[in-house]
């Protein structure tokens, strides 16, 4: 067991007011896969926790259809999927901070509640080309937790951005394509990034970057 009754207690309190149904779609696979188990046993531990959480499981390898539906490249992968799939995805187990994401986006998912201001929500509705948004992170940085959520923010408010959260130690090798050297790195449409947590506003900025 991964979460101690102390962690249950206090995650079943966040998920108090989940209103819509949020299906937790994880991608694994039976060797190779460092986290893949792990990351399933965490993920059926808190779909555990309400009645409003379903777990979809899927071999990354053989299950080739819903790997393509959900545009899965990577794993462990989870894509969290409420009225519809807003392209939300964590991909590693979300372990100390980062497991503060996990359930800040569970929520997202079910509310439909963003902090994101009505002209950003627009702009990013009203996006003219499909945005892709990979935000590095690791459990152990404290300001990660902001900046995944407010990407997956922006997913949920626009079809027109996908959003991924990425541990950057559990892919050196993504991180080294980006060149990640400190997170929160969020990499905007691969062609430009942002440092750090940051408002809404910078990161549109650099959406706006990308799209010229």
């Amino acid at each position: 067991m991964f979460l101690v009754q102390e962690v249950q207690g206090q995650v079943k309190e966040r998920f108090q007011d989940l209103k819509d149904d949020v299906r937790l779609v994880v991608f694994t696979q039976q060797s190779g896969c460092q986290y893949c188990a792990d990351n399933q046993k965490l993920m059926e531990e808190i779909a555990e926790l309400s009645d409003k959480i379903s777990l979809e499981v899927f071999d990354f390898q053989t299950d080739k259809e819903q790997v393509s539906k959900y545009a899965i490249d990577k794993v462990p992968a989870t894509a969290i999927v409420g009225k519809e799939d807003y392209g939300i995805r964590l991909y590693g187990i979300p372990a100390g901070y980062d497991f503060i994401s996990l359930i800040e986006s569970i929520r997202l998912v079910s509310t439909g509640e963003t902090e994101l201001a009505s002209e950003e929500s627009d702009y990013l509705k009203n996006l003219a080309k499909e945005t892709h948004l990979q935000v590095f992170v690791s459990s152990g940085c404290p300001h990660c937790p902001s900046a995944a959520t407010l990407a997956h923010q922006m997913a949920l408010a626009s079809s027109k951005v996908k959003a991924d959260v990425i541990d950057a130690a559990q892919f050196p090798h993504l991180a080294d394509k980006y060149n990640v050297s400190a997170v929160p790195h969020t990499v905007i449409n691969e062609t430009a990034y942002q440092l750090g947590a940051v408002p809404a506003p910078a990161i549109i900025e650099k959406i706006k970057e990308t799209l010229k």
